[in-house]
């Protein structure tokens, strides 16, 4: 009864910017870690950023510098800021969040359906 669902893909030329939201929601006692994922046709699903309860972030080497990922808990939402866009960019991107139901629950991980980010001229 627990749902992930992104928002905010589309298609951007280089160089542009898009934000991606990620929100959580149903059943849910705390969230722990939350993070953001991105997989192109033909490859595997790679790591994209990484984020704590805390606000410690972890980040792709390939996207340190230009991706930004940030949490609001109140609304159990996760985001993803996305400057500088290169055409190797483009991917489905998919959100994973941590996620207990209650108190007696194992810790599971929810996947988003996706969202399609284009980086086109």
């Amino acid at each position: 009864q627990v749902q992930v669902v992104e928002s905010g893909g589309g298609l951007v030329q280089p160089g542009g910017s898009l934000r991606l939201s990620c929100a959580a929601s149903g059943s849910i006692f705390s969230i722990w870690s939350m993070a953001w994922y991105r997989q192109a046709p033909g490859n595997q699903r790679k790591l994209v950023a990484t984020i704590t309860r805390q606000n410690n972030t972890n980040y792709a080497d390939s996207m340190k510098g230009r991706f930004t990922i940030s949490r609001d808990n109140v609304k159990n939402t996760v985001y993803l800021q996305m400057n500088s866009l290169k055409p190797e960019d483009t991917a489905v991107y998919y959100c994973n969040a941590e996620i207990r139901s209650s108190p007696s629950d194992t810790l599971r991980h929810y996947w988003g359906q996706g969202t399609q980010v284009t980086v086109s001229s």
